[in-house]
């Protein structure tokens, strides 16, 4: 990595020999600041900014001194001295040698790089720049602080609109989209407006971002079609949002390490279309981490803990960065160095074996060749050698014709010209920028393309051999070829010519005849290493002999090429036949020259072998290349100031002539507006003339229009008088009309009024109607809601009735049947005892009857008063609660059942007394029938004392039983107390329901004569 010291200097060479960045750090030069006064201090870069093309940069530090550094011609150049800190900076203005800065003192200043002057100065900002974002079109710039983003016309240096925000929002940054009308401005609060430039609409707000990745953006960076935006901040969160939809489709999630971003950009690059795919990531950490978006796989990060980056800047094209370092230095990377790991191409997939290496080969040698692109054919016998040679030419001639066809060669000025129009020279001739980067000498070494030829092709997947082998060609096999530079080596053709002149002093003699020199015959052949007299394969044989031994070899090579070709050149007598010979293919046996140039290795005397003069093989040193200094560093340096003095006039004639095409043109814009000028004011003359002849004209003619017009005026006087009368009296017609249609509308409204308030009566009338209806309907609902549950309770007690009949049938037939068992058994203790037990019975039962019938009695008149006491209650709350109805009855509803809920409780305890009184009666039976078969059996004797006992328990036993019972048990054989007590609950209960009736429809006439009334009153 080299380093430059910028000191006092306001002009210099960025760097002194070729940059030859690392790809582990891709550093092409580092670039300081120092003082040299007494007390010696750095100054530190605050911005930088590339130009349109991205081969300039400029960079400004804290002092206020602002460089412009040419990366293209290797040249730095103080521009203007501004005594503030530069806080943001722009190069990209539509006059290309114009730049703005934005300075301490919250203003802007745009300056000229050529002239060093101060172009305009602006005002407005109340705080201190951070940013300055220029149009596509490079009219409009936008320059943002913390509070206003303003919005200023560069070709008048004028503001054009000013944009104000609240105190407590704050703006992040306002910024065009590239290539676009279209102006985004982000605000502290996450909020994204899109504005049209021209009318400043908005076009659209981008979404708040989700809460479950919510964070504060505070950088931004959109791709070169500005479809995508990120946008990082205080997170290791990374948002990707695509502009066309406005909303959010990816969110990137940084290593935990990273903190926080502070600065994002895309890569550009030329194949993309403008969808940049590689993101810039500048972290807390000072790295810089370059990220595919799609694949989110890092590709490579530039800096260090140690050497931490402060911010960033990506040349348009996408081959040069730019960083401003933690310790305030400028590091330039070089794009292609950083991806060259990423971009090698993969390994060629055909691998081939070869025979161990022998000197000479032989005629039945096959053997196969490997490249990197395809297999060749093997080559066959020396007897097939000739028909095998005509068919690869009618395959492959045309395509090796197109490769060897380098007439006028390559030189340095179509070298220049490809690098100027490209920027960069095509893959083939990275392989020369190499050379030239190892050694000077070679930028200016006009054969070096043609030396590197074949081994471009031979290697064109992998250019690091491909350097390599050419540069141990060049340190080997081409010793001392640059010592007499720019001259062919001349030493080197002594050899060849020695040589010659001891193997074949007739064809040397020949060409010395016709003055035909070694730099005719044999520097051709060296310069192009027989790539042009030679085929693929038979170039690729001839250089596997040449790699094989000694660096003499090659010149051995060349004398063999001229013997074995010494037939077709003795019969050549003209020069440019001996030039296009030793330039164009020839039918030449390979294998011969082979052959003939190891015959003259073993030949050829010791004092004029090649050998003795030049050194044994060395191979490239391990780690770094040798450095080459074989040649004349005086030349070399001289050329190099000679180059830079002309490039010097020739700037300084372009300057010449460009001020000069300044001041023609000058002169003839003013030439053009003095023309303009004398011709409006000729035209302002005729026109003024032209304008008082037609005044008089008007004059005149108003003169007459005036007479004309009071005479008419007099007539109109007069029509208006008639017409004012007219209208008098068909305003006092229409008058009168009017007031007779008002008052035949006010009759009609009576009329109507009248109308619709006896229909309003009598709909009334009819309402009060259908609502007297609609009571009686209620009315008669009710009552038969009620009979209904009348009908249903007598039901029931009818069935429970009978129920109880069917039980005291089946008590009688049971107890008759007892009776008659008892009489067939003791017919003759019955006529004994008949009379007493009859009298006891009678007894008994008349007891029984008047206990029942008293307890009837009480039943009786506690159910009665229970009735006059419930249709009290009733009364009472149908005239307190007449108005509520509805309410009253759905109250009374739930106390019916409630009290229904007691009854049957009561109900059900009545049974289970009954059930109760017929188990002890059942037993009662069972009883006395055994008693009465016990009686059968035993003497007749006993019968008198069981008698007597069975009258003393019987008066208790039923006493005891009708007190269980409620409901009266009388003679079977009459039962009339209980169908006289039943007809009497029903006459009564009647008779109730009766007067309850009668009772609630004097209720119901009085109610609704009350709201009849009402009624009316209220209307």
């Amino acid at each position: 990595m080299q380093s430059t010291d910028l000191g006092n200097k306001e002009s210099g060479k960025i760097w002194h020999r070729k940059p030859s960045p690392a790809s582990r750090d891709g550093v092409i030069v580092n670039i300081i600041h120092s003082t040299s006064d007494y007390h010696p201090k750095v100054l530190r870069f605050l911005s930088v900014a590339f130009n349109g093309s991205g081969d300039c940069l400029i960079a400004g530090d804290h002092q206020g001194n602002i460089y412009v550094f040419d990366l293209y011609g290797n040249r730095f150049n103080l521009v203007q001295r501004t005594a503030q800190a530069c806080t943001a900076l722009a190069f990209n203005l539509r006059r290309k040698s114009e730049f703005l800065v934005a300075l301490a003192d919250y203003s802007i200043k745009c300056f000229d790089t050529v002239t060093k002057e101060l172009v305009s100065w602006m005002r407005g900002h109340d705080s201190s720049i951070f940013s300055i974002s220029v149009h596509a079109s490079g009219r409009y710039a936008i320059t943002t602080s913390s509070d206003t983003a303003q919005l200023w016309d560069l070709d008048t240096f004028q503001r054009k609109r000013k944009l104000n925000i609240r105190q407590s929002v704050g703006i992040q940054k306002v910024f065009f989209l590239p290539l676009s009308n279209t102006i985004l401005s982000c605000f502290k609060d996450n909020s994204i407006f899109a504005w049209e430039c021209d009318t400043l609409f908005c076009k659209y707000q981008l979404p708040a971002p989700p809460e479950s990745s919510s964070i504060i953006y505070k950088v931004f960076a959109v791709t070169r079609d500005g479809r995508i935006l990120a946008a990082g901040g205080k997170s290791n969160h990374l948002h990707l949002w695509s502009l066309e939809a406005t909303r959010l489709f990816r969110i990137i999630q940084m290593p935990t390490k990273i903190r926080a971003i502070r600065h994002l950009e895309f890569l550009p690059d030329s194949f993309d279309a403008g969808s940049n795919q590689v993101l810039g990531i500048l972290s807390q950490d000072g790295i810089m981490r370059f990220v595919n978006i799609q694949t989110c796989k890092l590709l490579f990060e530039i800096g260090s803990l140690d050497e931490g980056i402060s911010s960033s800047v990506i040349s348009p094209h996408g081959r040069y960065i730019a960083s401003i370092m933690e310790n305030g230095s400028l590091n330039i990377y070089s794009v292609q160095a950083l991806t060259q790991e990423i971009n090698k191409p993969p390994p060629p997939l055909v691998k081939v074996i070869e025979d161990l290496p022998k000197n000479i080969p032989t005629s039945g040698d096959v053997k196969m060749k490997m490249t990197s692109g395809r297999v060749l054919r093997p080559a066959r016998c020396k007897e097939h050698k000739t028909q095998t040679r005509i068919i690869k030419q009618d395959l492959t001639g045309n395509l090796e014709n197109k490769e060897n066809e380098l007439s006028d060669g390559l030189n340095k000025k179509r070298l220049q010209i490809l690098l100027k129009g490209y920027g960069e020279y095509p893959t083939k001739y990275r392989t020369l920028s190499a050379l030239a980067h190892w050694s000077s000498i070679f930028s200016d070494t006009p054969y070096l393309p043609l030396l590197a030829f074949p081994f471009v092709k031979l290697f064109q997947n992998n250019q690091l051999i491909c350097f390599e082998v050419v540069a141990t060609l060049i340190i080997n096999w081409c010793q001392h070829w640059f010592e007499y530079f720019p001259n062919p080596p001349i030493n080197i053709l002594s050899m060849i010519e020695n040589v010659l002149a001891f193997c074949d002093k007739q064809l040397l003699q020949h060409f010395i005849d016709h003055d035909i020199t070694s730099q005719l015959y044999a520097w051709p052949l060296l310069e192009t290493v027989f790539s042009e007299v030679l085929t693929r394969e038979e170039w690729l044989k001839l250089f596997d002999n040449v790699f094989s031994n000694q660096p003499s070899f090659l010149l051995m090579t060349v004398v063999a090429y001229s013997t074995c070709s010494r037939a077709p050149l003795l019969n050549c007598t003209l020069k440019d036949d001996f030039t296009y010979f030793f330039h164009h293919r020839n039918n030449l046996d390979i294998n011969v020259v082979i052959r003939e140039a190891y015959h003259l290795m073993e030949t050829t005397p010791a004092d004029i072998h090649p050998d003795s003069m030049l050194d044994a093989f060395v191979a490239l040193t391990k780690g770094q290349y040798p450095v080459f200094n074989q040649y004349p560093k005086f030349v070399v340096d001289f050329q190099t100031r000679e180059r830079e003095r002309i490039r010097n006039d020739e700037l300084d004639y372009l300057r010449e002539r460009q001020t000069v095409e300044n001041m023609q043109a000058e002169v003839d814009q003013q030439r053009l507006e003095d023309e303009a000028w004398y011709q409006k004011q000729e035209e302002l003359r005729k026109a003024e003339e032209a304008r008082r002849e037609m005044l008089l004209h008007e004059e005149e003619k108003m003169v007459q229009q005036r007479q004309r017009l009071a005479a008419v005026k007099r007539e109109l006087k007069m029509k208006e008088i008639h017409l004012q009368d007219a209208a008098r009296r068909h305003f006092l017609k229409l008058q009168q009309a009017q007031h007779e249609m008002e008052l035949r509308r006010l009759d009609d409204e009576i009329e109507r009024k009248v109308q619709m308030r006896d229909r309003e009566i009598a709909t009334t009338a009819r309402d009060l109607e259908m609502r007297q209806l609609e009571l009686e309907s209620q009315k008669r609902l009710y009552e038969k809601n009620y009979t209904r549950n009348q009908e249903v309770f007598a039901k029931e007690f009818r069935e429970d009735a009978d129920a109880y009949r069917q039980k005291v049938d089946f008590e009688e037939h049971m107890f008759h049947k007892m009776i008659e068992t008892d009489q067939t058994q003791t017919e003759n203790a019955k006529k004994v005892i008949e009379e007493k037990l009859a009298k006891a019975e009678q007894a008994c039962l008349n007891t029984d009857w008047k206990i029942q019938a008293l307890h009837k009695q009480k039943c009786d008149d506690l159910q009665r008063n229970e009735s006059y006491q419930e249709m009290t209650k009733l009364l009472r709350k149908n005239r307190r609660k007449e108005v509520e109805l509805l309410n009253a009855m759905m109250e009374e509803e739930a106390k019916k059942w409630k009290e229904a809920e007691e009854k049957e409780f009561h109900l059900r305890a009545e049974k289970k007394a009954s059930s109760l009184s017929d188990t002890s009666r059942n037993w009662f039976l069972k009883q006395e029938l055994s008693a009465a078969l016990e009686h059968a059996e035993r003497p007749f004797s006993k019968a008198e004392d069981s008698c007597l006992r069975r009258e003393q328990k019987a008066p208790g036993s039923l006493a005891r039983t009708s007190q269980l019972t409620d409901i009266s048990e009388v003679d079977p054989s009459t039962g009339l107390p209980l169908r006289r007590s039943t007809a009497e609950w029903d006459g009564k209960k009647e008779n109730l329901l009766k007067k309850v009736r009668d009772l609630r429809q004097r209720l119901t006439a009085q109610a609704q004569n009350r709201h009849l009334s009402q009624s009316l009153l209220a209307t």
